[in-house]
Parts: structure tokens; C-alpha cells; sequence
């Protein structure tokens, strides 16, 4: 039997399947987590938004993570000793996967289905957290087949600039943060200076590198 299994799955990674699609499993922050067609891939240079979370606010109260996908940034948060942790996601198939994660590695995590922050109320979190869409439509052609033929469309792509999910979570960061609260995005190559026009009046703007050494995280708050 298992020879059997073994041609399927080749046949399928052949086809450009991601490995991490055929055997439903990621590794992210040192824990494994289950992944489907209906969520992005979880990717290391996500661990650096999760790293500068703890960094600047260890002791946050109210967190929110926004088109939470896998769940991998709300459960690792929650089991990092954060207090109260949301996570919401527009797509109902991925917040099934989600919560099988939190269930599996026993993290306490409410889940909302929502389109980014509109179903929350005004000045009610410590941080807003998110890596959302952020690839323009015209680089589809250009991109890896394993990505942009396998991975939700949903989850990658943000309109012509790559900037649309961007333009409408800030302001919605702003309201639904409290005082001086932390706003943390992951974002694209090459999209540093645009998402920091976006925050030019916030405070304490900060981009910070990957390992590559290309901006990947921006951090700020709320004035």
C-alpha cells in the first residue's frame, strides 16, 4: 500500500502540489501546524511580525490577529503567555483549519469570521497584528507555480499595488486600537515606502529586516 501512496503523492508534487499541501504539515516558531489548500503556507520571515509583538508589548492584554489563515501567528501569541487573543479571517474554510490548531496544541483562541476589522468595536485592543494579502495581481505571471497556482488566491493577492488590504486595515487599526497601541504588518519586497506613507502619522514607525535583510515588518502606534 504504501507504494501506492508514494506515486499519488509524487504524481501530485510533479504537478507543482506544495510538499506542505501533500502531507498537510508546516513547521512554524518550533510547532507543527496543520495546513490545507484553504490557508497560506505559514513561512519563516512570518516569525519575525510574531517576534516583534513580543518584543514591543510582552505584556498586551487585548490582541487581534487579522486574516489569521492557519492560526499560526494567534496560537503561537496565545501560547507565548498573551492574555487574550482573537483571530479572525474572512474565509470560514480557513478558520476551521485554524481552530483545529488552536484545539491540537491547546491554545486559548476566539475565532470570528470577518472582513478584516469591521466587525469590531472602537479603541478595544493592545495590538492589531496581521500579514495580510500584499502580492499586486500583475506579478501572478512571474511567481512560482507551487504559489500562485496552489495557494488561495485570497490570501496572496491585494489588487494592482499589492497595497488594497493595506489602505483599508490601517484606518480600521486605528479606531479599533487603544491609546497607544501596536500596529504590526508583514509586507512585500519592495513595499516599505509605501506602507510607511500609509502610517506617517503614527508613531514610533519602525520597519525591520528579515534575514535577507529586506524590510519585512512594520511596527507602530497608535498616537
Amino acid at each position: 500500500m504504501e507504494w501506492i501512496h508514494y506515486g499519488r503523492y509524487l504524481d501530485e508534487r510533479i504537478k507543482g502540489k506544495p510538499t506542505q499541501y501533500i502531507t498537510q504539515h508546516q513547521e512554524f516558531y518550533g510547532r507543527d501546524f496543520r495546513v490545507t489548500k484553504n490557508v497560506l503556507i505559514p513561512r519563516p520571515e512570518t516569525e519575525l511580525l510574531v517576534e516583534a509583538v513580543l518584543k514591543l508589548r510582552p505584556d498586551s492584554a487585548e490582541v487581534i490577529d487579522v486574516g489569521t489563515g492557519s492560526g499560526c501567528i494567534a496560537v503561537t501569541l496565545a501560547l507565548a503567555g498573551q492574555r487574550s487573543i482573537i483571530a479572525v479571517d474572512v474565509s470560514s474554510a480557513a478558520l476551521d483549519v485554524a481552530r483545529q490548531n488552536a484545539a491540537v496544541h491547546d491554545a486559548d483562541v476566539q475565532f470570528v469570521e470577518g472582513d478584516l476589522l469591521t466587525s469590531f468595536a472602537d479603541a478595544a485592543f493592545d495590538v492589531v497584528v496581521s500579514n495580510p494579502p500584499y502580492v499586486p495581481l500583475q506579478d501572478a505571471a512571474g511567481m512560482q507555480r507551487e504559489v500562485r497556482d496552489w495557494e488561495p488566491s485570497l490570501a496572496l493577492f491585494a489588487g494592482s499595488s499589492g497595497m488594497n488590504v493595506y489602505e483599508r486595515l490601517i484606518p480600521q487599526a486605528r479606531r479599533a486600537l487603544k491609546s497607544g497601541g501596536l500596529l504590526a504588518l508583514e509586507m512585500g519586497f519592495g513595499q516599505a515606502q509605501a506602507l510607511t506613507s500609509l502610517v506617517r502619522d503614527w508613531h514610533a514607525v519602525e520597519v525591520l529586516p528579515d534575514l535577507a535583510g529586506i524590510p519585512r515588518v512594520l511596527v507602530c502606534k497608535k498616537p
